[in-house]
């Protein structure tokens, strides 16, 4: 069974205070399924935190639209059982905080897949083309919620908004004091940890790996640029 049709189920029995109370709802659902119950709140987790942003910022594009379900590769079966998730945490009366700490106590002991989550938000945000304040934000304050803030949140935000130059070795994580065998053992230790085959072991669904081969390639595309700079 699908990670779709997991939250088919979830939707299915869903409604305001349930999605107000999302990560018990999760909890009690899957209670005897750890692997589904992490990616079913992955999934949640973003569509219910994107619904907050978009209420947000006030103004839902076309392109958020389309980007939504690039990220997400939804069905076609599914995409009325998204819609209403979507809609319900939209609509709902709880502020997008209280979401953020339903989303982090999801993951309790896992930071790693809540800077997925942030990464899946910047990637909506981001669709049509300008990152809007109110957009980077809403993220901002979510990422503090999550304890992803200063150096890591800052790494974060340049896989998405390319800064003034330099930013590739802030995107990862690099000093350039280093000597070239440091740099490059810390730059195959990057890709390793961000590798798809590692993103999908904490939990994130199969249908979510665009974030994960957007995270590597820009990860690639920050160590060319260093390679060029140092002539390695």
């Amino acid at each position: 069974m699908s990670v779709w049709e997991r939250i088919s189920q979830f939707v299915s029995n869903a409604a305001g205070d349930v999605i107000s109370g999302l990560a018990e709802a999760i909890r009690t659902m899957f209670s005897g399924d750890p692997e589904t119950r992490r990616q079913v709140s992955f999934s949640v987790a973003i569509i219910a935190l994107s619904a907050k942003m978009a209420k947000a910022d006030g103004i839902v594009t076309e392109d958020e639209v389309d980007a939504f379900r690039e990220l997400f590769d939804i069905p076609q079966s599914e995409i009325g059982n998204v819609s209403r998730l979507y809609n319900l945490a939209r609509q709902d009366v709880a502020g997008f905080d209280h979401y953020a700490h339903q989303v982090k106590n999801l993951f309790p002991d896992d930071p790693d897949i809540l800077q997925d989550v942030l990464d899946g938000l910047f990637y909506i945000a981001k669709a049509d083309g300008v990152l809007h304040e109110l957009e980077l934000e809403f993220i901002r304050h979510v990422a503090g919620i999550f304890e992803v803030e200063g150096r890591a949140f800052q790494r974060l935000k340049l896989r998405h908004v390319h800064g003034s130059h330099g930013s590739a070795w802030e995107e990862l994580g690099a000093d350039p004091d280093w000597d070239n065998d440091t740099l490059k053992r810390h730059f195959r230790k990057l890709a390793a940890e961000n590798h798809p085959d590692r993103m999908m072991a904490r939990g994130v669904p199969p249908e979510f790996l665009k974030i994960a081969n957007d995270r590597l390639a820009e990860i690639n595309r920050a160590w060319d640029e260093i390679r060029a700079e140092r002539g390695i």
